[in-house]
């Protein structure tokens, strides 16, 4: 097993320690490597986890973002298998953890890593950027694109509620138009989703599933700072999608248009600009789910 660690997703070096010690207790051969900056878990799941079996990342979702990347782009340009991906979630939301259904108990993350499930899963792709979990352009992207990893580093998820009340006051609710397998819809925000929790375990797209090779796209109809004060305490109450002004569209190959150069979220982190297209990647990756 290749453990891959972002050093800068939390400070849990100690409970980092205890499940390595637990993964060699149980007779698995772990290789620990830190990434460095940007991009290098891409690098180091394209380049060097192909010698593993397992290739387990120690982050948060944008770490696992980046190491899906990799074995993504590994799976397409070789033959030999690519390794299974298990999750140490250490970041901030942990949204896959919670999609698979490990969440963040200790004991937990290491039986799935030592002796998981393997599941196959699918990504998006927006402009050729994999995503695992969701992207999403409007004001949900604009919020991303003000949290540095600093200021999530000091403050959790409360980075993002920080950086929403600045957008309130700032964003300027463009309207977009995203078009479904062929079918036009204009709206003020969109989240295109591969799986049903966002920010957490909140529910966003509940028929959505990574095992599915299709997504779940949720259109924000209304646009204005009531309209997203409503729209974040009906996602906090689990009612977002039975929201009038809330619409469910299933399908597989999106186009967003907007302002030009607007940005798209996937997985926490800025990885495309408009105009973008997303579709499910052909090839899935394995992941190891809770047995």
């Amino acid at each position: 097993m290749l453990l891959v660690f972002n050093p800068t997703a939390g400070r849990r070096r100690g409970r980092l320690d205890a499940i390595l010690r637990n993964l060699r207790a149980r007779g698995w051969e772990v290789a620990l490597q830190e990434t460095t900056g940007p991009a290098d878990a891409t690098r180091i799941a394209r380049e060097e986890a192909g010698h593993y079996d397992v290739l387990a990342v120690a982050g948060g979702d944008g770490t696992l973002n980046e190491a899906a990347n990799g074995l993504a782009t590994r799976g397409s340009a070789v033959m030999d298998a690519a390794p299974v991906l298990a999750v140490l979630p250490f970041g901030t939301a942990n949204v896959l953890a919670h999609e698979i259904g490990l969440g963040i108990d200790e004991a937990r993350i290491t039986d799935a890593a030592a002796g998981g499930r393997p599941t196959q899963i699918y990504l998006g792709q927006a402009n050729g950027r994999r995503f695992l979990l969701m992207a999403g352009v409007g004001f949900d992207a604009a919020v991303v694109a003000g949290v540095g990893t600093a200021l999530k580093r000091q403050l959790g998820k409360g980075a993002y509620v920080w950086r929403m009340v600045l957008e309130l006051f700032r964003y300027s609710f463009p309207v977009f138009t995203v078009t479904i397998d062929g079918v036009a819809y204009p709206c003020a925000s969109a989240i295109v989703a591969k799986g049903h929790f966002y920010g957490g375990r909140f529910v966003c797209a509940p028929d959505a599933k990574l095992t599915d090779a299709d997504f779940q796209v949720c259109l924000f109809l209304s646009a204005g700072r009531l309209a997203v004060l409503r729209y974040a305490l009906a996602l906090g109450m689990g009612r977002l999608h039975k929201l009038r002004d809330v619409k469910l569209v299933r399908g597989r190959d999106i186009r967003i248009d907007g302002p030009v150069g607007s940005p798209v979220q996937g997985d926490g982190d800025i990885i495309a600009t408009l105009p973008a297209t997303l579709s499910i990647v052909a090839t899935p990756i394995t992941v190891l789910y809770p047995a």
